[in-house]
């Protein structure tokens, strides 16, 4: 391989090809990337036949879904951990899954869940209702809720939880919540984890040693490298038609696509736009669907000198987002213009940000004495799955528009984990983030901005009259009333210019066509248990 390399960097420097440079440097890297992986598969014993390679980004965050909170932890959960409902194949329908079958009663106030019998978590205890219990008073008061980013989402309305007999629970809320059967299908804070791997567990979580219903257990997480996952011959339903799925970190967008085009990996997400036609070249499959997801640029208004609206709108006026967009991701992301996707219950196609007009951003800049504004913005330096092109290259487009206005933005870039910690302990001015709806429900991604977690909610946003619209939506049953007060929120957001909304990306991958039944669900979720390998 490294030959190989060799003899094609002689090429280029020869002058003697007819590929394009872009194709070339590619193949180069694939050369080298396939050199690199070498020896890092599964393990002995396992033929490439029996497992499945996929490549993200990022290392997860945490393999315990109760403290996980991004797409990289939920890549690996949703294939080890299930909940009492789950989502439709490729819907956001929802369906059952540990619970057989529910009730609910006329007020709306209470759940009555069946069980389904005969269920073991990975380390051969019981799934119950005490098992059920446990999981949701976990993450519930007077317990310690800072480690648990998804507990106010999933479990905020939960009053109270009893095992109403070994296979039956009931679960009370404060008042009817439309999204909770969606809320407990999601990959983040509904899982089911076996309670006797948390008790045994000296942190309380079982981060380091995962343990759900799932159809994959796990066998290793290798930070940097992979996670490891092997089949769970005791699980309950349709098994695994491959034996063996790791989930390979390859931080660098290229190399990721190199790797698939030496074959060395079955799959990648991250895949930045300007390599499609090369990685597509190699015989790799692509995979596009329209993805239900936000890229996001969020002002800190907690302090200076963004508390300021008037800044805010300065900045958004600033940037030319439809410019951007088609010139960062071409045509495989559309502009944002609210919170919502256009195809989402409850989008607002009249809730539009601050129109584009630098010189309004300059008057505006004048007239509050902040000519000449120096500010920090910062961003993750990897790809996400809302946004392909990576946050360094995002940061520096918007950095360029602001120059233009004689706002002078200095970019910090960090990798994921650590720019998770920076951002949730307020730095930086401006920092970009995004979302994948994990349920469907509008109000999944409407609460971001009524959340008090700083690593939910980036901006600091505090708004009664926006809180109190969040809890009266959530209680509507689906249809035009409910519709109007989120679109009143996005009304709302835009006045207020908390956010400037970037773009809704594609759901992006690429898979080699060995792989069967591939598809990204609409969560952004991949569900490896029924994709085969030939």
């Amino acid at each position: 391989m490294i030959k190989m390399a060799a003899a094609l960097l002689a090429r280029v420097r020869r002058g003697k090809t007819k590929y394009l440079y872009k194709t070339i440097a590619l193949e180069v890297i694939a050369a080298l990337a396939a050199a690199s992986v070498a020896g890092c598969g599964p393990g002995a014993g396992a033929s490439p036949a029996d497992t499945i390679i996929y490549a993200q980004g990022a290392d997860p965050r945490s393999l315990d879904p109760a403290i996980a909170d991004e797409g990289e932890s939920s890549a690996c959960n949703v294939n080890m951990y299930e909940g009492l409902t789950k989502f439709g194949d490729n819907t956001t329908d929802i369906k059952p899954c540990l619970a057989e079958s529910w009730t609910i009663s006329p007020d709306g106030l209470v759940y009555t869940f069946k069980l389904r019998e005969g269920v073991k978590f990975h380390d051969g205890t019981t799934f119950d209702a005490d098992a059920v219990k446990y999981n949701i008073e976990r993450q519930m008061p007077p317990n310690d809720l800072s480690r648990f980013p998804y507990a106010a989402f999933t479990f905020g309305y939960v009053k109270s939880v009893e095992a109403a007999g070994e296979y039956s629970v009931k679960i009370t809320l404060v008042q009817p919540y439309t999204p909770f059967l969606a809320n407990l299908a999601m990959s983040q804070g509904a899982p089911m984890v076996s309670p006797a791997a948390l008790k045994n567990s000296e942190t309380g979580d079982v981060n380091e040693n995962p343990c759900g219903t799932g159809p994959y257990r796990f066998v290793s997480w290798q930070r940097g490298v992979a996670v490891t996952m092997a089949r769970n011959d005791d699980y309950w339903g349709a098994a695994a038609l491959v034996k063996n799925l790791v989930i390979q970190i390859t931080p660098d967008n290229a190399t990721r696509a190199a790797q698939m085009m030496t074959g060395a990996i079955d799959g990648m997400n991250g895949l930045d736009p300007p390599n499609v036609a090369a990685v597509r070249a190699k015989g790799a499959q692509i995979f596009s669907a329209e993805g239900m997801n936000v890229s996001y640029m969020a002002f800190n208004v907690r302090r200076a000198p963004f508390n300021d609206p008037a800044l805010r709108e300065a900045v958004i006026r600033a940037v030319n987002v439809d410019e951007l967009v088609s010139s960062l991701y071409q045509g495989y992301a559309s502009p944002a213009y609210s919170i919502l996707p256009a195809f989402m219950p409850g989008y607002n196609p009249d809730a539009r940000p601050f129109a584009y007009d630098p010189e309004r951003a300059k008057a505006l800049l004048e007239r509050e004495g902040r000519s000449g504004l120096r500010i920090r913005m910062i961003t993750y330096s990897n790809p996400r799955p809302y946004n392909t092109a990576t946050g360094t290259k995002l940061a520096a487009a918007v950095q360029s528009y602001l120059q233009k206005v004689g706002i002078e933005a200095n970019i910090a870039q960090y990798d994921w984990t650590t720019y998770k910690t920076k951002f949730s302990q307020g730095e930086g001015d401006i920092a970009f983030y995004g979302w994948v709806g994990d349920n469907g429900d509008p109000d999944n991604f409407m609460n971001l901005l009524a959340d008090q977690d700083p690593s939910i909610n980036l901006a600091g946003y505090n708004n009664p009259e926006y809180k109190a619209l969040i809890d009266e939506a959530a209680a509507l049953p689906d249809g035009p009333d409910r519709d109007r007060l989120y679109q009143r929120m996005e009304d709302m957001i835009a006045r207020d210019g908390v956010w400037l909304p970037i773009s809704h990306a594609r759901s992006l991958a690429a898979y080699s066509p060995r792989l069967t039944n591939f598809s990204v669900h609409p969560t952004g979720n991949i569900f490896f248990a029924r994709i085969g390998k030939n």
